[in-house]
């Protein structure tokens, strides 16, 4: 096997992971944001949910593309542990796909795929089909790769010492140990299945040993989720675990089976003469049949992972950022890049707004009762919220300075805006809070009215929040409730500040609180202004969402 025969087997490897990547990134583009949606709806059902991942899996050609998006929506929080147990074994059966369109030699017409996908990009407008369009367009290149690599590995059959490697492979430890260190180099169980292939139409190694290293590559996968989920969360590892654990049960399972039986014999007679179609068919057999093996006990494989990783003691005490991770995550093109980091957005900045409602809910809590032992809590809260808020637009802007869909940056723009607004209100609450330090070592009180109105006041702020805090937010109906509610503020705020007014005319003696009572109005009416604001964010994500 010469240099040029090299060359070609590495380019050829080149246009095969380029061909994928090309799809990933074209149904990323196409349902990215989406996908949260779609998994949400699915995964609750376990068939529904292997079905799921078995067809974004053939789709985009590649399991570990699937199961690497799945650790990153564990990480986020989009997906539980156990919704996870089904994609991933739907994505064992839907790498396979990649072994029966190369037995079935599809790469006869693979330029003709390449083409059709280049020209709906050059030629067609919108910008949907250009992304329909690298989906074709990588599925043709990952084709022209392979038989770009079946070509030059034709000169192995002549080579006595490469057969007698392989022959080797009838061990079945050696097998597996040489699959799973193939295809773990090269991160692509579908790669290093159709290299298997090639050199199986090639004459090179026969099923019986073939078997053992297609075993070991369905366990060499798992290297690329396991890279993944460095410096994620516990369940996102433990989401590792349970890929790597189905593909081990399954080897060991299949090898007992083929050592002790004749089931490559059986395969070899369905397909005779066609060892492609063997390899694909095992391959098949292999991931189907430890699925429906499995796929009672996935809830028992998300305890097992769990029993491996136990939960640690909770890390989260502390100023931290706990969803948004790295912006490496954000920013290296893998499928659902997008909709994880909008996610951890999401979460992030729900935390953040959950801490402002704390803090003026204290703040008003300590206001009303003159109370200035809440300050200290108030303001270290108020500088977890400054330092959450400067991590957050920083993240924002560094994941928008690399190219990304219309539709996500109007979304991150969004909500940079909410991140700021948040910030703002907590202002206003450490405001409030401030005024009982005044108002204690004046010796101020408020007449039962005034205790009243600050009541409801605080009614209203948590009605505020309990909208903003909720899921359905981006829903129109829960954006007008408030519109509604900041206009009631304003309402109050006026109603208030004339009733105000009118005790200081009456000689109530409401003169020196008065000053304090008017400035907490301020800050009242500008956590609804700010209120609102945000919900006029929420109505862009959903626009940009829909559009």
């Amino acid at each position: 096997m010469g240099i040029t025969h090299i060359m070609g087997l590495l380019g050829g490897l080149a246009l095969f992971l380029y061909g994928m990547h090309m799809m990933s990134t074209g149904l990323e583009a196409a349902a990215g944001n989406k996908m949260k949606q779609i998994l949400e709806r699915l995964t609750k059902n376990p068939i529904l949910g292997v079905l799921v991942g078995a067809v974004i899996t053939a789709i985009i050609q590649s399991s570990s593309a699937t199961t690497v998006m799945v650790v990153g929506f564990v990480n986020s929080g989009m997906m539980t542990l156990r919704q996870a147990v089904w994609i991933i074994m739907g994505a064992n059966i839907g790498t396979t796909i990649t072994g029966q369109l190369i037995a079935m030699d599809i790469g006869l017409i693979a330029p003709l795929i390449a083409f059709i996908g280049v020209a709906m990009v050059v030629f067609m407008k919108k910008e949907k089909v250009h992304h329909f369009g690298n989906i074709l367009a990588g599925l043709g290149v990952l084709f022209i790769g392979m038989d770009l690599m079946s070509e030059s590995m034709m000169p192995l059959r002549e080579s006595e010492t490469f057969i007698n490697l392989m022959t080797e492979f009838s061990n079945p430890l050696l097998g597996i140990l040489a699959g799973a260190a193939f295809t773990a180099l090269i991160q692509s169980s579908s790669a290093s299945v159709g290299i298997l292939q090639t050199l199986a139409a090639s004459g090179v190694i026969g099923l019986s040993s073939a078997v053992y290293v297609l075993f070991g590559q369905n366990i060499g996968t798992c290297i690329t989720a396991v890279l993944a989920s460095i410096g994620t969360n516990r369940n996102a590892k433990r989401t590792t675990v349970i890929h790597l654990s189905f593909n081990i049960i399954g080897t060991i399972v299949f090898t007992v089976i083929c050592m002790n039986t004749n089931l490559t014999g059986f395969i070899e007679s369905i397909t005779p003469g066609k060892p492609a179609s063997q390899i694909a068919n095992m391959h098949t057999l292999f991931n189907i049949v430890t699925t429906v093996l499995l796929l009672p006990f996935g809830n028992l494989l998300a305890r097992m992972a769990e029993k491996i990783l136990p939960d640690k003691e909770d890390e989260r005490n502390g100023t931290k950022l706990i969803y948004i991770k790295d912006i490496t995550s954000a920013k290296d093109g893998r499928m659902g890049a997008s909709a994880i980091t909008i996610e951890q957005v999401h979460n992030e900045i729900a935390r953040m707004m959950d801490m402002a409602r704390k803090n003026v809910n204290n703040g008003l809590e300590a206001f009303a009762n003159r109370d200035s032992s809440y300050i200290p809590k108030v303001e270290e809260t108020e500088e977890y919220i400054d330092y959450l808020n400067k991590e957050i637009l920083q993240y924002i802007s560094g994941v928008m300075a690399h190219e990304m869909s219309e539709r996500d940056s109007r979304i991150l723009s969004a909500y940079y805006k909410i991140t700021g607004n948040v910030e703002r209100i907590s202002d206003h609450a450490m405001n409030i809070c401030g005024y009982s330090q005044v108002l204690k070592e004046k010796g101020i009180e408020f007449e039962n009215q005034v205790i009243d109105e600050i009541s409801n006041i605080k009614f209203i702020c948590d009605e505020l929040f309990s909208l903003l805090l909720n899921e359905k937010m981006e829903a129109l109906d829960e954006l007008s409730k408030i519109s509604a509610l900041e206009q009631r503020i304003d309402d109050m705020t006026k109603e208030y500040r004339n009733n105000m007014l009118l005790r200081i005319k009456e000689e109530k003696g409401f003169e020196e609180g008065s000053l304090y009572y008017s400035e907490m109005l301020t800050d009242f009416e500008r956590i609804g202004d700010h209120a609102l604001n945000i919900s006029e964010a929420f109505t862009e994500i959903r626009l940009a969402g829909n559009y």
